[in-house]
């Protein structure tokens, strides 16, 4: 409660100070691919959720996270600010910050279950790299009011749900403050879109997301490896299909396009309503991650549930990626 509170009066200052002082303004008239609003709008909201997440110093576990959930938050507001920070240095940022709190917080991933481990020193990378991915694929995911803070809200409850269940209240409380501090934003995100999450807000909840998923699935063995995947399945796959999509037609995976699958939802699917294409995905993506929760401690039942969503998933945008080809034709 006190996260979201302070998260939301965080916000509205922000919001206020930022079009009084023309900051961290994205204008609606921008050609970029991403660019759906139809009016001048702030996305500086990891502002309020950095400002809801400092409750953490009231738990040793959230302490441990500050510095780390900072350099996070850094390597994405210095874009939102003045687009000037290079991919190098932010990419060196988020390397830092995840290094920072996997050693922090030991949280190392080395069972992959179904029998298959790694060594430490290789855990210690596949954790920093899944948790950087985790970052960036969350603010590709951030194109529409309340998508990217919706898709975390639904995360965290089902991490809520299974920290509950293995009793680890420290970390529970620690998740109910980023559930707080992104609700917070959430109600002024959806449906109006009075601020955006911007490149720092999705970088630090991409981060912790990661760091709280690992945390289980290296401290539990009543949690799946597996089961993580399938509650961020939907981010991580919209990632590795654009890869393969862009790289078949011969464009850089780096540069941005039309064709994510929010992009043909939101056009041929809910028309063009903003706030209706965020929902239609959430309620898309919901039904897997109670599933998958259900389910938290069986490896198999969360590969064949995260395989069952990417077949979704892929035969969908086919048929929505077909569907605009042949109206635009």
């Amino acid at each position: 409660m006190y996260a979201f509170v302070i998260s939301l009066i965080t916000l509205i200052i922000v919001i206020y100070l930022s079009h009084k002082h023309d900051y961290f303004i994205d204008s609606s008239h921008h050609d970029k691919p991403q660019n759906f609003h139809e009016s001048c709008t702030p996305r500086s909201g990891g502002f309020g959720i950095f400002a809801g997440m400092m409750i953490f110093l009231m738990t040793s576990i959230g302490i441990k996270l500050l510095l780390p959930a900072l350099l996070a938050f850094l390597s994405g507001i210095f874009e939102d600010f003045h687009n000037s920070l290079s991919v190098r240095r932010r990419l060196f940022l988020q390397i830092i910050a995840a290094l920072i709190a996997v050693l922090f917080l030991d949280t190392v991933v080395t069972y992959l279950g179904l029998g298959i481990s790694m060594p430490y020193w290789l855990g210690v990378g596949f954790s920093v790299f899944a948790i950087v991915g985790m970052m960036n694929a969350i603010n590709i995911i951030d194109g529409f009011n309340g998508l990217a803070s919706g898709t975390i809200l639904l995360i965290l409850t089902s991490f809520a749900i299974t920290t509950y269940q293995h009793n680890n209240f420290e970390m529970l409380s620690v998740i109910i403050v980023v559930l707080g501090s992104t609700l917070g934003l959430f109600v002024l995100v959806f449906p109006k879109g009075k601020i955006f999450l911007g490149d720092g807000g999705a970088y630090l909840l991409g981060f912790i997301v990661a760091i709280i998923g690992i945390f289980l699935a290296s401290k539990y063995d009543g949690v799946s490896p597996w089961y993580i995947l399938s509650i961020l399945i939907y981010p991580v796959w919209e990632v590795i299909f654009s890869i393969i999509r862009k790289l078949s037609i011969g464009l850089s995976p780096m540069k941005p396009d039309a064709y994510h699958f929010h992009m043909l939802v939101h056009r041929q699917i809910s028309y063009k309503n903003n706030p209706l294409t965020a929902l239609i995905i959430l309620l898309f993506i919901m039904p897997f991650m109670i599933v998958s929760t259900m389910y938290a401690n069986c490896s198999i039942c969360n590969i064949k549930i995260a395989g069952v969503f990417v077949l979704c998933y892929t035969l969908l945008y086919l048929y929505l990626f077909k569907k605009e080809k042949q109206n635009t034709n």
